[in-house]
């Protein structure tokens, strides 16, 4: 079986004899910053052959887009609504699958901005863009459309409350803000990205904090969603720990 420091080891075989291929459905996975909900829902996606949408993605390409135009002061974090709202339409973002890399990419307005939208500038700046009302509207009709025919996998901090409140599975991660930091941390290092683990706890806990009360959208537990806490959990138990669940909802 497969085995990576990211990844997971698991006989995707074994998934498909045990669900029913033909019943579609949307899995979504909310949760807190640095939780691995990412991580799960593209191993999850493909294991299913679902659509993985990256919703965090959305909104750091928005980010990006944004900085890139000048319409953020990066001390103050103050951005200029007004102008960003006139620009909004002309924001585009899709996915493309990186044969090469092995991975899903980013893109802005036909531009792969996959690394760059995980740099610290954007992961400083992105909660404060994602709380904007006319920002978050944009990014739900967007992320709507592509579950018209289910069968995908989603991952962000509303998506089971806001984005898709009727999916058939909700799952939100959570996990301490040490455990957390120390897991960016290392996808940082790995990305050859230079920064302290200090930053990166700091940065976590203040956008644990931006998301929990901004007036938009803030990251809720929806009602019928599952918990699941990872903080003492590697990939390979929170793997098979969702299988079971999805099993439950195919079958």
């Amino acid at each position: 079986m497969p085995n990576d420091k990211f990844g997971f080891t698991f006989d995707s075989q074994i998934l498909f004899t045990m669900i029913d291929s033909d019943k579609k459905i949307i899995i979504a996975i909310d949760g807190y910053s640095s939780s691995g909900k990412s991580t799960l829902a593209k191993e999850i996606a493909k294991l299913l052959n679902y659509k993985y949408i990256d919703s965090g993605a959305m909104y750091r390409a928005v980010t990006l887009f944004a900085l890139r135009n000048k319409l953020i002061d990066e001390k103050t974090h103050i951005i200029n609504e007004e102008k960003l709202n006139q620009l909004i339409d002309d924001i585009h973002i899709n996915f493309k699958y990186n044969s090469e890399l092995k991975r899903q990419e980013t893109y802005l307005n036909g531009e792969n901005v996959e690394n760059e939208i995980r740099e610290m500038n954007v992961s400083n700046n992105v909660s404060f863009i994602s709380k904007i009302a006319f920002v978050r509207k944009k990014m739900v009709r967007f992320q709507q459309e592509f579950g018209n025919e289910k069968g995908i996998v989603m991952d962000g901090r509303d998506i089971g409350t806001v984005v898709f409140p009727n999916a058939e599975l909700k799952i939100f991660m959570n996990a301490n803000a040490e455990v957390r930091a120390e897991r960016r941390f290392q996808e940082l290092k790995e990305k050859n990205i230079d920064v302290s683990y200090q930053e990166i706890l700091e940065n976590v806990k203040n956008r644990d904090y931006i998301d929990e009360t901004r007036d938009e959208s803030p990251l809720l537990k929806a009602s019928d969603s599952v918990e699941l806490d990872n903080s003492k959990m590697d990939r390979q138990e929170q793997l098979e720990w969702i299988i079971g669940l999805i099993k439950s909802k195919i079958n």
